[in-house]
C-alpha cells in the first residue's frame, strides 16, 4: 500500500468518525488527491467533490478568488491557498475544504520556483496554511506525489491527528 493510500484511508476514517465532510480544490496535483480519496471505499460518505481549476483564471471564475490578488501575487501564494480551501469548503457544503497550489516544474511559475507548494485547510475553526519546498522531491511527478502526502496529512492534522503524520 502507497504512503498516500494509507493516508487517504485515516483521512476517510477519521472524517468519517467526526461525522464531517470533505470538498477539495486542485491546482498543482491536477485531481491527484480526489483520486487518492476516492480509492478509498466508503469515501463518498464523506467526500463532497470538488473543481480542478490548473489555470489561474479559473480559480478566480470557479472559486471566487480575487482577481486582484491573483494579478499582484499570482496563483501560487498563501492567501490563494486560503482563498481556494475557504471557497470550496463554501460551495460544496463541505464541513473541510482543502486546497492545492504550487510549482511542479520544469521551470518557475510567476516568479516562484518549482517546488513551493501551498496547501490550505479550511472549517468553521478557520484556515490553516502549509508551505513546503518540494524541490528536493525530485521531478515534477515526483513533487505532484509529495503534494498530495502533504495535504492529506494537513488535513489530518488540523482533525487533531498529527501525531500519526508529518506535515511540512
Amino acid at each position: 500500500m502507497t504512503e498516500s493510500r494509507a493516508t487517504a484511508e485515516a483521512v476517510v476514517a477519521a472524517l468519517g468518525a467526526r461525522g464531517l465532510t470533505l470538498a477539495v480544490a486542485e491546482s498543482l496535483t491536477g485531481g491527484l488527491v480526489m483520486g487518492a480519496l476516492t480509492e478509498v471505499p466508503g469515501a463518498s460518505v464523506v467526500f463532497r467533490g470538488g473543481p480542478v481549476v490548473y489555470a489561474t483564471d479559473t480559480k478566480a471564475s470557479v472559486l471566487d478568488v480575487d482577481p486582484v490578488l491573483l494579478e499582484a501575487r499570482g496563483p501560487v501564494d498563501p492567501d490563494v491557498a486560503d482563498a481556494m480551501a475557504r471557497s470550496v469548503r463554501r460551495r460544496w457544503r463541505a464541513d473541510v475544504g482543502l486546497a492545492t497550489t504550487g510549482v511542479a516544474g520544469p521551470s518557475r511559475q510567476s516568479g516562484k520556483p518549482v517546488g513551493e507548494v501551498y496547501v490550505g485547510v479550511a472549517d468553521a475553526a478557520g484556515t490553516v496554511v502549509h508551505r513546503v519546498d518540494l524541490a528536493a522531491a525530485g521531478d515534477r511527478s515526483a513533487i505532484r506525489r509529495e503534494a498530495v502526502e502533504l495535504a492529506l496529512a494537513a488535513v489530518l492534522e488540523r482533525l487533531g491527528l498529527a501525531g500519526e503524520v508529518s506535515v511540512g
